[in-house]
């Protein structure tokens, strides 16, 4: 990919661009807490209470189709304004999106809030298509995936909180359609204030070619494959989430109640914040040795307490519940040094760790099996940050386009969650039980199965080796 010609300082934009991760994550998750609160206001079905996800996920599926298929046209579009002017889009569409909430709630139409999730939806795929490549190629290549999970990291910060702020917000500080309209419209004006932030900021733009260049992004293997990785990813992590609570419910693994249960589904997306942060400093060139371990074990402690800390908070789990997270913290930060910092080699790496989680969860009951499916979330931790980087490097011009096809590829999260559903009713039907759900975790070994070899094989570049 082509860079600015002169090494610039890059601190400053990577903290403006970790404030935009920070917020998308966060209003993603914001939508789980909308649902028990529309589905009680408009008395809705579980199917019509999910349209919520079903409206803002289905915005970058489109949105990211509408992109590629004008940029395979008329060029792509970033090239032509620049990534400075996408993110400053992206976040005023957001803006707009989060500000339809409030005539939303004075007509007080579901439809309405649909539309605005849609809306909302799509300024966040903006955002997607820009920042991640963004973030990629304003620094050297080498440390590439180490900015973008660090980038990560932040958007995880930002799934872990929503759920504490937006349920005191919704559920505590404010009550019946003020509950959705206050608390939108303030996200709308820090929308604004983020555009803002962006546009008086100096961000290094690459070298790209001149408007109404024709985009040809799939004839690059490393992106084909990065898609299905894409795909298998989201879809992986997903569904895993979406089951948690109701694995943990099982009689042979826990039995639970879902007020308890939700306590450690917390430790599964907490874990992928944990694993992100790690990435950051073991990705990155710079320190090394003993010195690199040091800095890893420090980041491992720290993340430990800020777990500790949101349980805490949110009066989850106790520190004796919790001791087991700090091991797999530990394996993580080991399997970051047996990695040795190469993007191609950890990706590889976590993925055969997570399918082997995957087996076990598959195979085990009591606690072995609760323990492996949580520790999931540490191992899929970078998998997103160096799919993403590996399947864009070395497309030069073609890398904005290349990115509309990643975003677009998270349809995985759509549809290999309702395929799992659909795997377990149908051995339910066969009088299998709860094996029924454990058997149906073959669906996400094979998605991790792909992105083992998508690691060691199918990101190899085209010339060299990265």
């Amino acid at each position: 990919m082509s860079s600015t010609t002169a090494p610039r300082p890059i601190a400053k934009p990577m903290a403006v661009l970790a404030t935009l991760f920070f917020m998308w994550g966060f209003m993603t998750v914001m939508n789980d807490v909308l649902i028990p609160h529309l589905k009680a206001v408009f008395t809705l079905s579980w199917w019509q209470s999910m349209l919520v996800q079903f409206c803002f996920f289905g915005a970058y599926f489109l949105g990211s189709l509408a992109y590629f298929l004008y940029s395979s046209r008329n060029g792509d579009p970033i090239q032509h304004i620049g990534y400075k002017r996408a993110l400053i889009g992206g976040l005023l569409l957001s803006a707009a999106g989060s500000l339809l909430f409030v005539p939303a709630t004075y007509v007080h139409a579901y439809g309405l809030y649909l539309v605005a999730l849609f809306v909302l939806g799509l300024g966040f795929t903006l955002l997607q298509i820009a920042a991640n490549p963004f973030v990629a190629i304003i620094g050297p290549a080498e440390s590439a995936s180490s900015r973008l999970n660090l980038a990560q990291g932040f958007n995880s910060l930002g799934t872990t909180l929503a759920p504490l702020i937006g349920g005191t917000l919704i559920f505590e500080l404010f009550k019946g359609d003020a509950a959705v309209r206050w608390p939108y419209a303030f996200f709308a004006a820090l929308l604004v204030l983020q555009a803002a932030w962006v546009w008086s900021t100096a961000l290094p733009e690459p070298r790209h070619t001149a408007a109404g260049a024709r985009q040809n992004a799939l004839r690059h293997r490393q992106l084909r494959n990065g898609m299905v990785a894409i795909f298998c990813y989201v879809g992986a992590e997903v569904a895993i989430g979406s089951l948690i609570i109701s694995f943990l419910e099982l009689d042979g693994v826990r039995g639970l109640p879902h007020n308890e249960a939700k306590n450690y589904l917390s430790l599964y997306w907490g874990g992928a914040m944990c694993g992100r942060f790690l990435g950051a400093a073991a990705l990155s060139d710079k320190p090394a040795g003993a010195a690199k371990a040091a800095l890893l074990a420090a980041i491992g402690a720290a993340m430990f307490l800020l777990l500790w800390g949101v349980n805490l908070l949110g009066g989850g789990l106790e520190i004796g519940e919790l001791w087991p997270m700090a091991l797999l913290i530990a394996a993580n930060m080991l399997a970051f040094l047996l990695a040795g910092g190469k993007p191609r080699r950890a990706t590889g790496l976590f993925a055969l760790i997570a399918a082997v989680l995957v087996a076990i969860t598959m195979f085990s009951t009591g606690s072995a099996a609760m323990w492996a499916i949580l520790a999931i979330g540490l191992f899929n931790s970078i998998l997103w940050s160096n799919i993403f980087t590996l399947a864009i490097h070395g497309l030069g011009d073609d890398t904005g386009q290349g990115s509309s096809l990643l975003v677009m590829m998270i349809l995985g999260g759509a549809l290999i969650p309702v395929l799992q559903g659909a795997l377990i009713d149908a051995m339910q039907a066969r009088g299998l039980g709860e094996t029924a759900m454990h058997l149906s975790f073959a669906l996400p070994l094979v998605c991790y199965g792909y992105l083992a070899w998508f690691g060691f094989r199918g990101a190899e570049p085209l010339r060299g080796d990265w």
